[in-house]
């Protein structure tokens, strides 16, 4: 009788009140959780279509809200102005730049982007006989028998990897055609959720944490401040380091005069919203109007292009972006990667601020982990 009276007091000394054990069984029923519900994934399928057709507006209205908020926040305070009266101010005076846009600008993208396309196989041919002239000149006999490689080869896999790529592309417009009434959908929706964003945004924390137990609200409201504060720095910066990136490349491309500036400039500075990655692609189109334009060209291009990046980096983005984010080039390089082959296009888009967020919430798991498990006294102890 003894003993069965013991029995209850080990279990509970060595597994209940372990919080080691605690929290490994916990996991394991969180990934026995996840395998059940894995295997009925028809439960979710409505929930997966909600997801989808919410999720552009309000992504695009999350932008817009940290783009325009400040803004907001300014006339409320300046001008001492009701906050309703402050959002339609603004969304007026978006729509007269949005109208200038389309007046000036629009005509001259147009054309600039039609004469674009239309020299693109005049572009192609002469740069497939530049590199022929260049196959058969002596001095390229020359490097192929010093280096002991067919080139030939590697310009054949090279130039199929490009078909193969350009054959993506073709396959891929069809959905991209297909896309184009969600797109639409999300444009005519964005303005209606964003106004209520940047008229009871700042309730939208209170009310989230009515669902959140009182004992950890002080720590939730923490985290979600700081998720906040990265996002918005991200967002805000990124996109101010984007358009100065472009007005400055439109400049130097109209200083050297070259050709369709404008396109190439809004390319690069639409590509510069990836970190790293982005100025590598923008340069491309760049390379090849200038190359096919004369050598002479190609050496102004990769100037202004060169100081641009020394100004982006030493001045512009030390001074919008900072150090906010903390996160190591390396880190950003190999997330903006995994993301977009896991999620394409958007995932490239969103790896950044993504990483940002988990980074926040796993911190303070991990920081609340360290305080209640206990795991981490006797190390710290002894550093003391």
């Amino acid at each position: 009788m003894e003993r069965l009276q013991v029995w209850p007091g080990k279990f509970k000394k060595f597994f209940l009140n372990n919080k080691f054990v605690v929290t490994l069984l916990i996991l394991l029923l969180t990934g026995v959780t996840i395998l059940v519900f894995s295997k009925i994934p028809f439960i979710f399928t409505p929930l997966s279509v909600l997801l989808h057709t919410v999720a552009a507006p309000l992504l695009l209205s999350g932008i817009a809200y940290y783009l325009l908020n400040p803004l907001v926040d300014l006339m409320g305070k300046r001008f001492r102005m009701k906050r309703v009266y402050a959002i339609i101010i603004l969304y007026l005076l978006i729509a007269g730049i949005i109208t200038l846009i389309l007046v000036m600008v629009i005509p001259i993208l147009r054309t600039q982007l039609s004469g674009l396309i239309d020299e693109f196989p005049r572009y192609s041919d002469l740069i497939q006989e530049r590199f022929m002239n260049l196959t058969g000149s002596e001095f390229f006999g020359q490097v192929q028998d010093s280096i002991g490689t067919n080139l030939s080869e590697i310009t054949s896999k090279i130039t199929a990897w490009g078909t193969s790529i350009l054959n993506n592309a073709l396959t891929g417009v069809g959905s991209f055609v297909g896309a184009v009434t969600e797109i639409v959908l999300a444009v005519v929706t964005t303005p209606f959720i964003l106004f209520y964003l940047l008229r009871d945004g700042k309730r939208l924390p209170d009310y989230i944490l009515k669902f959140v137990p009182t004992a950890l609200q002080p720590q939730t409201r923490m985290v979600m401040s700081e998720m906040n504060a990265q996002v918005s720095s991200y967002i805000r910066g990124q996109i101010i380091v984007s358009c100065c990136i472009g007005a400055l490349l439109y400049i130097g491309y109209l200083i050297i005069g070259l050709e369709y500036s404008l396109v190439l400039a809004i390319a690069a500075a639409c590509t510069a919203v990836v970190p790293y990655l982005g100025p590598a692609i923008a340069i491309t189109p760049a390379l090849i109007v200038a190359m096919v334009t004369s050598p002479f060209m190609l050496l102004k291009m990769i100037i202004v292009w060169t100081a641009v990046q020394l100004i982006e980096g030493k001045f512009i983005s030390p001074q919008i972006m900072g150090k906010s984010l903390k996160i190591h080039p390396i880190t950003i390089i190999f997330v903006i990667i995994f993301a977009g082959k896991m999620f394409g296009v958007l995932g490239i888009i969103l790896a950044v601020p993504g990483y940002a967020v988990l980074k926040v919430v796993f911190t303070h798991i991990f920081q609340w982990f360290r305080f209640q498990s206990g795991l981490y006294k006797q190390i710290e102890d002894n550093k003391e």
